[in-house]
C-alpha cells in the first residue's frame, strides 16, 4: 500500500491527501507531527535517501513524501498522479507554502 508521510499543517501535503481521496487511492497516511513513531521512521528515509538531498539543501523538510507499493520514493506527489494518468486539482489557497521563506515545505 502507497505511505504518505506528511502533516496536517502542510499545506502540500493537505493538496496531496485531497487528491489520493478524491481518487479512492488507498493509502497509509503517517502524519510526522502526531506520531513520534511516524517521525523516526519519516528521518530514517530523510537521512539515508538522496532523493531528500534538494529539500534538505533548501531547507525544507520533505514532505510529502510517497512511498510506493514498491518502495519508491518520491517528493513529487504531483508527477505520482500525471504519470497514472490522473488529473491534480488544487482546491487549496494558492501559493500556501510551510516554509519560512515561502517556498515548499
Amino acid at each position: 500500500m502507497l505511505k504518505v508521510y506528511g502533516s496536517e499543517m502542510c499545506p502540500d501535503c493537505i493538496e496531496c491527501k485531497y487528491n489520493l481521496d478524491r481518487n479512492n487511492i488507498e493509502y497509509d497516511n503517517i502524519d510526522i507531527t502526531k506520531s513520534l513513531k511516524g517521525l523516526k521512521e519519516f528521518l530514517k528515509l530523510r537521512d539515508k535517501d538522496e532523493v531528500f538531498d534538494d529539500a534538505k539543501d533548501n531547507g525544507y523538510i520533505g514532505i510529502p513524501a510517497l512511498v510506493t507499493d514498491d518502495g519508491k520514493l518520491t517528493l513529487d506527489w504531483e508527477s505520482y498522479f500525471t504519470q497514472q494518468g490522473i488529473e491534480v486539482v488544487h482546491p487549496g489557497e494558492a501559493g500556501a507554502a510551510c516554509g519560512i521563506d515561502g517556498k515548499g515545505c
